[in-house]
Parts: structure tokens; C-alpha cells; sequence
């Protein structure tokens, strides 16, 4: 039996949910009855997302990849809530690719932006809705009443002295209309919403059932591992795999766009042949990338007048009349998304049709790509998106690149490939957050309040070259090099944003929290900076430049409270605060730190406060703001690519270290209650972590970093 018979879970899917007639939330699936009536329990399954069977299991299809930030259980939860399911039968499994489950604002199938809540919430609840609506209709035709005696609660439809659960009413569901126009529940109501909600993963997760890219086996594949050139931009001139072939395993040697392919009968006899290939390597034209040179070049450049992103009144003539001026520059190295499950595919081509199994943060540019490769129409390559250890941006990546590899390779050898990156390949393999350098001056006023700010902001784009050029880039800005700054929030009557977009060989990605990542660290220090400068508070500060912002004052403000702001602390620590909005939410840190006499910073409370707008499930908004601090707290003690030569000097996490669970500080979580719109939650713990830990440094020592890691600073 072959792998593909096996997987009949994922077969009904697509045969069923991908074939079913009905109304479906903004498009309609083609009728296939043939293959829902071949099913030999045919569910209901009224919209794209949602399947009842007759053993009343409740599926919700997720349009989103789970890489950690809860999608499987909060997404399932909204639609649960309208369905008033029983949440002990639900369960998550991911979606095919189809227009169905493209994302509501972007228009392809993908997660990112942190928005996955917000873009699903109007969809998943009318989806719950319809169903409970059409389960209603067919108890009250069963039983004779009027489908106002019924009700629906925990799964079961009642009425008077009869009940009958969802699962027993789906075949008569299933013969039904869905209403064009459903009653969504008042919010006062929610049984499941705002509720700490268990996490549907947690389970098969800790019991190693969950299947991730990397664990996927099917039956006839090989592996392989690809030699890429040493610098970016490189290509292979020739190679000759005399000695790969003689290692025991290795079936193929094959040229594919990225490099060099070994295929072989497994990962360590791939490994083996690939250490023994021996490449000619061709660099390119133009000069090796180096660190230091491209510091300086940066350096340069910022003195020059950019692009403008935004101006308010004249900020430079305001600076150049003050008698109160501060000046500093700030700089970010390259950084690695460092994911604990490396890059990976697996990949069936035949001569009709292209299966993929894969990790990925963009279904649809992933399944368009294989089939671009592969010269199938789109709907002959069939993407399963499997758990994701890990993405921060790093998967949802427009070229498809891993992606193509194992697409190109199975095409060539003709039978299924799974092509696995070593941690080596991926931390030199690119797509990073851009090196930045920022210069900024500021005047302040005779009140010591910020009179003007000007800053440049000096690095590559992630937009340009990429299929979202066209809509995001205009007047040479790319709005995500200057996010965070163009839209700063203080209280300041002149500013200036300007920009220099670089090019480099370098392929750089978003990364969690994207602009923000260096911004939100600029912002946050320099204002700091000020405050100190004006002998001010420098929580008090910020109130009072935030005083049309209450959002971010709300966050600010529980911050400061829950963390005792303003109270001795220990000798040798000092307090430092931040407070950013990205995403639709409002992030504020109060981190206490010390320093040792080594100069190694120890930081050992953060408290935090987020407004995310309205709650799904509070539980997971305070895991992923706890892993926010951590993955932040990393790159700012430690992240650092850089290049000597063109080649990467990083290798693994003995030389690219992550925090370790000792350097893990005590995690405060605090959420604002709010009845604004859903925000993101995946990537705003990010931003304001830096430069609390950085204002921290400086209340315990004096000393300001403006240079990240921290252990570089000076």
C-alpha cells in the first residue's frame, strides 16, 4: 500500500471539503457528488472550514500554518464559539491550498503579518454560524417544530423533550441549503472566545505524534542535501562527484538552480557525499561582501540626505537653532531567523501531477512555484502544509527557494525527495533581517520636552525584487525599512524620516516583527535619551508625549504599575522602560537588569502589558508574548551575521547563540481589557524588549548601547 493510500484523513479532505457543494465564505466550492458520496461517512461539511462526522468529531479546517503561535486552537475556537460546539469533539487540521482559504486581505493563501485572528475572526465566526443554523433546520424538520423552539448549546440541538447531538443530524444537514444570512452571537454570550482555552496541538506535540516537514516519510523517497556556494551570488563553474559517488548510498548527483544536489538512500550518506564532492566555485562579479566595509559605507551614506518617509515642520533648521541638541548613531547587524527545525521539503513529481510536503508560511507562491518547475497546472500540485518548528518570516519566503530545490531534484531523479538543510545550510543560507544604521538628532525645548527629531535610516529592502515591489514601494521608500519611525507617536511639532535603500548580494526576509526589529530599539533609546538629558522620568515622559495616544498610555501605564515602577530595587539593578505599537498592538516592558563585573548584562524581570484588542484566548496571548521576550532577548544579547570575504563567519548556535534557559528572566504578562479591533500577537512582544533591557543597562551603569548584540555595544 503506498503512502498516498494511507493518508485517507487528508484524501477526504480534499474529496469531500474540496468537492462538496454549498455556500462557502466569499467563493463557492464545485459540486464533485460522486466522490462525497464514495465516503462511507459522509460528513457535513456546509462551508470550507467546517466538517461534522456522524461520531460528532468537529474538524476545522486552518487556512494558517501552526508554527507555535496557537492558530491550531484559536482559530478553531472562533468558529466553535458561533457553532456552539462541544470543544472536547473539536479538533484542528490544516487546510489544502484553494482560493477558499486564501487570506481575506492579502488575496493568497499564506501567514504572516501577525494576522491571522483578524483576518479569520468575521470569516470563522459566520462559517460556525452557518453550520449551527443548518443543524437547527434539520432538528426542527426531524421533530416537526419550528426551528425558533430549537437551540443549540455544547453540541447537541434541543428542543422541549427531545435532543439529538450534531453528529447524529449531520447526514440530514447535509441535504440542506446553507442560509444566505445567519444571526452571529452578541459577545456578552461567548462561552469559548476570551476563555483560556486549551490548546488543541499540546498533546501530539508532547507525545511526538505531530508530524513536522522534517519527520515526513514516503515510501520510495530519497534525501538529499544541496552545496550552495560559499558566497552569495556565487554559482558552481563545475564539480566533479567522482569520490560522492563512491560513498555507499548516495543513488545521484545532480545541478539544480542553487547548487549542487546529492541524492542519496539518507541524510547522512547525502551528507557524507556532499563533504566529498569536490565543486569549482565561481563568485561573481563585484566586490566580496565584507562587515566592516559595509559599516562604513552605511556610516557614509548617512550623512547624505535620503528618501523622505516623512517630515513634519523643519526638524533640521530646529536642531541647527538649538542650544539643546542631542546627536547618536545606532546600528543592527544582519540577523538569522535561527528556527529550531531547519529548512526542509519533501517532493513527489510525476509526469501528472506534483505532491509537496513542507513547513511553509505561503501555500499559494509555494504550490505556484512547483508548478512553474514542474509545467502542471496548479491544480495538479497538491501542498500539505505540515507543523512548522518555527517560521518568524523565515518560511513564508516569495522565491520558494527550498521549495524549488526539492521540486527541481525530484523532477530530475523521478521519485520522491526530501531535501533537508543542516543547521550550517540554513544559518549561511540567507534571507536575513537587514544590517541598518540609523543617525538621529533631536533638540529639546526650554521645558525639556522634544522639539525636533531627525533620523536616517540607512539599509536593504526586503520588498524590492520580490512580487510586492509594485504595491509597497513608492518614492523609493519601502514602508517597512521605516515602520515604526515615519509613524512616530510622540508628541513632537518637527520631524524628519529619511531613507537610503542599499544593495547587497545579501538575500534578506522579513523577520518577526520586520521594520520594527531595529526601529522600535531607536525609538525607544533615543527618546530615553532625551528624558535623561531633560533630568525627567522617563515613564513620565513618555506619558506626557503620549497623551493622544491612550492605547499606548494604557499599556505604558499597567506596565509601570505591575512592575512597581518608581520603587528601590535591589543594589545594582536598575529599571528600564518601552512602549510600542506594531500590528494593531500596544506592547509595553519594564525590565530590570543588572550588570556583572565582567560587563555582562543579567536581566531578571521583564513585566509586560499588551492591548490586542479583543481576546480569543488569553492564554496563548501571554505564551507568545513570554516567547516574544525570549526570542527578542536572544537576538539582542547575541544575534550577529557577518561577512569577511563574502562568506558568513556563523555557523550554529555555538557561535550564533540563543538565550539559554538560565538567562531566561521572570515573565510578567498583563493584558489590557479592550473592545478594539483584534490586533497581532505573533510578533509585538518583539520590539519593545531591546530597549527596555537597553534603558535598563543604562539606569543600572550609565553606559547606553547603540550598537546591537549588547556584548558589542558600546
Amino acid at each position: 500500500m503506498t503512502e498516498r493510500a494511507q493518508l485517507n484523513r487528508r484524501e477526504f479532505v480534499r474529496n469531500t471539503v474540496g468537492g462538496m457543494a454549498g455556500l462557502v465564505i466569499g467563493f463557492y466550492l464545485p459540486t464533485a457528488p460522486a466522490a462525497a458520496e464514495s465516503s462511507p461517512s459522509a460528513s457535513f461539511a456546509p462551508n470550507a472550514f467546517i466538517r461534522i462526522a456522524p461520531d460528532d468529531s468537529i474538524t476545522i479546517l486552518i487556512n494558517k500554518s501552526e508554527m507555535g503561535q496557537g492558530v491550531y486552537t484559536s482559530l478553531p475556537m472562533i468558529a466553535a464559539e458561533e457553532l456552539d460546539a462541544d470543544w472536547t469533539k473539536v479538533r484542528a487540521e490544516s487546510a489544502p491550498v484553494a482560493p477558499a482559504y486564501n487570506h481575506t486581505v492579502y488575496g493568497t493563501q499564506m501567514t504572516g503579518g501577525s494576522s491571522s485572528v483578524s483576518s479569520s475572526y468575521a470569516q470563522l465566526r459566520k462559517a460556525g454560524a452557518v453550520a449551527r443554523s443548518m443543524l437547527i433546520t434539520a432538528a426542527a424538520t426531524t421533530w416537526g417544530v419550528p426551528a425558533s423552539a430549537c437551540t443549540a448549546e455544547n453540541g447537541f440541538v434541543s428542543s422541549g423533550s427531545h435532543r439529538t447531538s450534531y453528529g447524529q443530524l449531520a447526514e440530514k444537514a447535509a441535504q440542506l441549503s446553507p442560509p444566505a444570512e445567519v444571526t452571529l452571537k452578541n459577545p456578552k454570550d461567548f462561552r469559548i472566545i476570551g476563555k483560556p482555552m486549551a490548546r488543541l496541538d499540546t498533546r501530539e506535540k508532547a507525545m511526538g505524534a505531530g508530524v513536522f516537514g522534517i519527520d515526513v516519510k514516503v515510501p520510495g523517497m530519497l534525501v538529499a542535501v544541496v552545496a550552495r556556494p560559499p558566497v552569495f551570488g556565487g554559482r558552481a563553474a563545475s564539480f566533479d562527484a567522482t569520490k560522492t559517488k563512491s560513498v555507499a548510498g548516495v543513488r545521484h548527483v545532480v545541478s539544480i538552480d542553487s547548487g549542487i544536489a546529492v541524492v542519496a538512500d539518507g541524510f547522512w550518506a547525502a551528507t557524507r557525499g556532499r563533504n566529498a564532492l569536490e565543486v569549482k566555485w565561481d563568485s561573481g562579479a563585484g566586490p566580496l561582501l565584507d562587515s566592516q566595509a559595509q559599516r562604513k559605507e552605511y556610516a557614509e551614506l548617512a550623512e547624505k540626505p535620503g528618501a523622505v518617509a516623512r517630515t513634519d515642520g523643519d526638524a533640521l533648521a530646529a536642531i541647527n537653532a538649538s542650544t539643546r541638541k542631542l546627536e547618536a548613531v545606532y546600528e543592527f547587524p544582519y540577523l538569522a531567523h535561527a528556527t529550531m527545525e531547519p529548512l526542509n521539503c519533501v517532493a513527489d513529481v510525476r509526469s501528472d501531477s506534483c505532491e509537496i510536503w513542507t513547513g511553509t508560511q505561503v501555500q499559494t507562491m509555494d504550490r505556484d512555484a512547483a508548478a512553474e518547475i514542474t509545467g502542471l497546472p496548479k491544480d495538479k500540485v497538491r501542498l500539505h502544509t505540515m507543523l512548522l518548528g518555527g517560521g518568524f518570516g523565515r518560511r513564508a519566503c516569495p522565491s520558494g527557494h527550498f521549495v524549488r530545490e526539492a521540486v527541481q531534484i525530484s523532477k530530475q531523479v523521478k521519485c520522491p525527495v526530501k531535501v533537508i538543510w543542516t543547521r550550517e545550510d540554513d544559518m549561511r543560507g540567507g534571507y536575513y533581517r537587514p544590517a541598518y544604521h540609523h543617525k538621529i538628532a533631536g533638540a529639546l525645548d526650554a521645558n525639556g520636552f522634544p522639539l525636533a527629531w531627525a533620523q536616517t535610516v540607512v539599509g536593504q529592502s526586503i520588498i524590492a525584487g520580490t512580487p510586492f515591489e509594485p504595491g509597497f514601494i513608492k518614492n523609493g521608500i519601502d514602508p517597512t525599512s521605516v515602520e515604526g519611525a515615519a509613524d512616530l507617536p510622540y508628541a513632537i511639532p518637527n520631524v524628519l524620516v529619511d531613507l537610503h535603500t542599499t544593495k547587497a548580494p545579501v538575500p534578506v526576509l522579513w523577520m518577526r516583527s520586520v521594520g520594527h526589529t531595529h526601529t522600535a530599539f531607536i525609538v525607544e533609546s533615543f527618546l530615553d535619551e532625551m528624558a535623561h538629558a531633560a533630568g525627567k522620568d522617563s515613564y513620565e515622559y513618555r506619558r506626557s508625549l503620549l497623551r493622544d495616544h491612550p492605547r499606548h498610555n494604557g499599556a505604558l501605564e499597567l506596565a509601570a504599575e505591575k512592575a512597581g515602577w518608581g520603587q528601590p530595587l535591589p543594589k545594582g539593578r536598575g529599571r528600564g522602560i518601552a512602549v510600542h505599537e506594531s500590528f494593531g498592538s500596544y506592547v509595553a516592558y519594564v525590565a530590570e537588569v543588572s550588570v556583572g563585573s565582567d560587563g555582562t548584562p543579567r536581566v531578571h524581570r521583564v513585566v509586560g502589558a499588551v492591548d490586542c484588542g479583543q481576546v480569543v484566548n488569553p492564554a496563548i496571548i501571554k505564551a507568545q508574548i513570554q516567547g516574544a521576550v525570549v526570542f527578542a532577548l536572544s537576538a539582542a544579547m547575541y544575534g550577529e551575521i557577518t561577512f569577511q570575504n563574502g562568506q558568513v563567519q556563523q555557523s550554529n548556535f555555538n557561535d550564533y547563540p540563543v538565550a539559554r534557559i538560565e538567562e531566561c528572566p521572570e515573565i510578567e504578562v498583563h493584558i489590557v481589557p479592550s473592545s478594539e479591533p483584534h490586533g497581532g500577537i505573533g510578533e509585538p512582544g518583539v520590539p519593545p524588549l531591546a530597549p527596555a533591557v537597553c534603558n535598563a543597562i543604562f539606569a543600572a551603569t550609565g553606559r547606553r548601547i547603540r550598537r546591537l548584540p549588547i556584548k558589542s555595544g558600546t
